[in-house]
């Protein structure tokens, strides 16, 4: 498959640091390096996944959800990212599905292409995110499925996190949630060096969107963090019963 140029659907200047730091990616999110993806994201994709013979994976990065599909017994996988690094490393990891540079606001793909769709952690880096849903409800065939990953929008909100306050008497421990109605586009320093652009939207704006498209809401879930990641997160120990991921599974509207 040839390439298509990808559309500007992430925010000014993005794709130049998603370029940069792909392998910041390919090493630490894929081929068993993160709990959250083994023990979590990727047992939840199978499931949702399982059935379809013609799945979409939009944002695939290097590809590791899109040879779940094809593992699953899906018989046609295409997975589609606007940055080459990612898109060049999937094809080099090879298993099954094919590839394209694409955004996910302009997908090159016909109508009612795709029997699934799905995107782990994507739609909070896409600034066009009204055009994207729409495109996810073009290609869906009816009755088509939508696996939506989320970092969990109302418990990722900026400046939201973990407070123990010893100021106190006696002292409270509490999750505190920043400005969450306000959409915010932000950029992270992940870890040293690694910045990461992040659109922070509440819920209402996502679930509205999937349904003013006729994506309407099957199943959700707002799984704790597992095990594997508290292990290796202590100081997120004492807040495990927060969840910081979001599915939202929508079911395309037959007519």
């Amino acid at each position: 498959m040839n390439p298509p140029l990808p559309s500007d659907d992430l925010p000014a200047g993005a794709r130049d640091l998603w370029e940069a730091n792909a392998q910041w990616w390919q090493e630490g999110f894929t081929e068993g390096a993160d709990p959250e993806y083994e023990e979590q994201i990727l047992p939840l994709a199978a499931r949702w996944l399982a059935g379809a013979a013609r799945v979409l994976d939009v944002g695939c990065g290097e590809g590791q959800v899109a040879r779940l599909a094809v593992a699953g017994g899906a018989t046609t996988v295409v997975g589609v990212d606007p940055t080459w690094a990612q898109v060049l490393e999937a094809d080099g990891r090879a298993g099954g599905p094919a590839y394209a540079r694409a955004g996910a606001a302009d997908l090159p793909f016909g109508d009612a292409s795709f029997d699934a769709v799905v995107a782990c952690l994507v739609f909070e880096h896409i600034e066009r995110v009204d055009d994207a849903i729409a495109e996810v409800a073009r290609v869906l065939a009816p009755g088509g499925r939508f696996a939506f990953f989320l970092n969990h929008p109302l418990l990722q909100t900026p400046q939201s996190g973990w407070i123990d306050d010893q100021v106190l008497d006696p002292p409270e421990q509490y999750w505190r949630i920043g400005p969450y109605l306000v959409e915010d586009l932000s950029i992270e320093e992940v870890e040293k060096d690694v910045f990461i652009p992040f659109i922070h939207r509440p819920l209402s704006r996502y679930v509205n969107a999937l349904a003013s498209n006729g994506l309407l809401l099957h199943h959700m879930e707002e799984p704790a963090p597992p095990p594997g990641f508290l292990a290796r997160a202590a100081e997120y120990e004492a807040a495990a019963t927060i969840p910081r991921l979001l599915l939202l599974v929508t079911q395309k509207a037959s007519g």
